[in-house]
C-alpha cells in the first residue's frame, strides 16, 4: 500500500474512533451523571467545551483526510459517487459526517445551558436527544466505514 494512503487511512480511522469514542462516553456516562445531579457545573462545562473541540478538530481533519483518500483513490468522479454502492457509501458517509458535526454542537450548547448558573440536571436533560442522535450516526458512520473497509461492495 502507498504510504501516503496508509497515512491518511491512520489519521482518518484514528479521529473517527476518538470522536465516536466520545459522543458515546457523553451519552452513556456523563449525561447520566448529570441528570442525576452527581456531576458539578463546572467539569460538566469542560467536558462539553472539550468534546466540541475534538468534534471540530475531528471533523476538519476527517474532511481533509477523506477528501484526499477520495482523489488517491479516484473517487471524484461523478459517476463513481452516484452510480456505484461504494460511491452510495461515500456520500453516506459525508451526509452522516455534517449530522453528526451539528448533533454534537447543538447537544454541546445545550450541555452547557445553565452551567454558569450551577444547573446541571436541566442542560443535561436538554442536550440528551442530540447526544443520542449523535450517538446513532456515530455508530452508523462506523458501520458505513466498516462496509467501505471490507471492500465487498
Amino acid at each position: 500500500m502507498d504510504p501516503e494512503l496508509a497515512g491518511l487511512y491512520a489519521l482518518h480511522v484514528l479521529f473517527a474512533g476518538l470522536w465516536t469514542g466520545a459522543v458515546v462516553f457523553v451519552t452513556w456516562a456523563v449525561l447520566p451523571l448529570a441528570r442525576d445531579g452527581d456531576l458539578d457545573a463546572q467539569p460538566l462545562e469542560s467536558i462539553a467545551g472539550r468534546v466540541k473541540r475534538l468534534s471540530r478538530i475531528s471533523a476538519v481533519l476527517l474532511a481533509l483526510t477523506g477528501v484526499r483518500m477520495a482523489m488517491v483513490l479516484d473517487y471524484t468522479e461523478t459517476t463513481v459517487l452516484f452510480e456505484t454502492t461504494r460511491g452510495y457509501l461515500l456520500v453516506g458517509m459525508v451526509a452522516l459526517w455534517l449530522v453528526l458535526m451539528g448533533l454534537v454542537e447543538v447537544g454541546a450548547g445545550k450541555l452547557t445551558d445553565g452551567t454558569g448558573r450551577r444547573k446541571v440536571r436541566e442542560p443535561a436533560r436538554n442536550a440528551r436527544p442530540f447526544f443520542l442522535g449523535a450517538t446513532v450516526v456515530a455508530v452508523l458512520l462506523l458501520v458505513d466505514a466498516g462496509l467501505l473497509a471490507a471492500g465487498t461492495l
